[in-house]
């Protein structure tokens, strides 16, 4: 039986290629492919249900009602706080792989976006906060570019 300790280590282990390939081998077709799928997320996905599943009693109480003592009761459980933790490397990957395809329509420099996408690994609020305004300014300086919506990850 895998432990909750060792769910937790495979968390960051099943996104971390993701990550590989949109920062250190950006123009490769393979990372172009694995960005344009929402798929990358289902191993990680599997892994917070395993997490999920013994705590669904006190994470049902703390998404259904949430106040900061739900919130604190749950993660104060190893399997709460392990399946949030594979909640948010779910959500960062999806935001990144987003990032990544939206610097790739724009044009942006790797090494503009490497960075970016690093600071969206760690602290993706941030991250998010700081391509934003430069996605909508780039948007702005490409030739006959018209508003967009996001790029898909499908």
């Amino acid at each position: 039986m895998i432990s909750t300790a060792q769910l937790f280590d495979l968390s960051f282990l099943l996104v971390a290629p993701f990550w590989l390939l949109m920062i250190l081998a950006p123009a490769w077709r393979v990372t172009e492919k694995a960005a344009a799928s929402p798929l990358t997320v289902l191993p990680i996905l599997a892994v917070y249900l395993l997490l999920a599943v013994p705590v669904l009693p006190e994470l049902w109480s703390a998404v259904s009602r949430p106040d900061l003592d739900s919130f604190r009761a749950l993660t104060a459980l190893p399997e709460g706080a392990s399946a949030l933790w594979a909640q948010v490397l779910a959500w960062d990957l999806l935001l990144g792989q987003w990032i990544y395809r939206e610097s790739r329509r724009l044009a942006l420099s790797p090494f503009l976006t490497g960075p970016l996408l690093v600071l969206t690994v760690l602290l993706s609020p941030f991250a998010l906060l700081l391509f934003l305004p430069l996605r909508a300014i780039r948007s702005r300086t490409l030739p006959d570019s018209e508003p967009t919506a996001p790029a898909s990850l499908t």
